[in-house]
């Protein structure tokens, strides 16, 4: 007894320190991200990088940024909300669909999709990218937002993660309950099902919302217009301008957005967490 309670604190210190450790690993870019975005183009290459320069200017800098070119930078966080909602959105109602189906119906063939599913969820996005900008090019589709939301709607791991959540979070004594009492499959599903599943929901819908935000190989070669760019490739664009001979940098203004970038996602996972904690605690007094 003795042995097991001293071998406890120096676990609890060493998890501590790969906490720590992590966490620090985790946080320096994100400060050092909010410090230069605090800086003028000049305070970048005049003082260190982990701290702040005499000129406070973040505030002036985000108006700079919201305004340069007419307000370019505007028009791609608009694009990017649309991306988003519609891909995003579409691509977790889809995997929500198609992952309850399969987990709760029996159909032929139902292996065979087992399989699919888990080959698509092994190929990475990247090796897909060429190959859908030659079916998009012979659809006359390149260069439009559909070049975007369509390939964002589908999402392998999604319908994967979906489909083992519910076979463990929605029991089949309940659907069958449900069918007993004269219910039909949209309003178990809606009424009954949908709930249940809320975490792995949830889950699925942030990862989606995170690939579809910071999604920049597909719309790189997808788009030439840029009005038609998201954030990602638009900044990159502003910091190939910046490195360009005889050009006028704006470093400032590329940090200043990518602060920007990040607040939504920030915001979305504080405020879809609680979905996690309610789905948890239910979880926890179940049964």
């Amino acid at each position: 007894m003795s042995t097991s309670l001293s071998r406890t604190p120096r676990k609890s210190i060493a998890l501590t320190g790969l906490l720590i450790i992590f966490a620090i690993y985790s946080l320096v870019p994100l400060v050092w991200l909010i410090i230069n975005a605090s800086k003028t183009q000049a305070g970048l290459f005049s003082s260190f990088g982990l701290w702040f320069d005499e000129d406070f200017v973040l505030f002036q800098n985000i108006y700079e940024t919201l305004t340069y070119r007419d307000g370019i930078f505007v028009r791609w966080l608009g694009n990017t909300l649309l991306y988003v909602v519609v891909g995003a959105g579409g691509a977790t109602l889809l995997s929500t669909l198609a992952g309850y189906g399969l987990a709760k119906f029996r159909f032929p063939g139902r292996k065979g999709v087992f399989a699919i599913v888990l080959g698509a969820v092994a190929i990475p996005g990247t090796a897909l990218a060429v190959p859908t900008f030659l079916l998009f090019s012979q659809l006359g589709l390149t260069n439009t937002p559909w070049a975007i939301i369509i390939p964002s709607l589908i999402s392998p791991f999604g319908l994967y993660l979906i489909w083992v959540y519910a076979i463990e979070s929605v029991p089949t004594e309940i659907l069958e309950a449900a069918r007993m009492d004269g219910a039909g499959e949209l309003r178990t599903f809606f009424t009954i099902s949908i709930r249940l599943l809320a975490p792995g929901i949830v889950t699925v819908l942030l990862f989606t919302v995170v690939a579809t935000w910071n999604n920049y190989f597909l719309p790189l070669i997808m788009l030439s217009d840029p009005a038609l760019y998201p954030l990602t490739v638009g900044l990159n664009q502003w910091n190939a301008q910046s490195i360009g001979a005889g050009a006028q940098p704006i470093y400032n203004l590329v940090l200043t957005g990518s602060l920007l970038t990040i607040v939504p996602i920030v915001i979305a996972f504080l405020v879809l967490q609680r979905f996690w904690q309610s789905g948890l605690s239910a979880g926890s007094v179940k049964g």
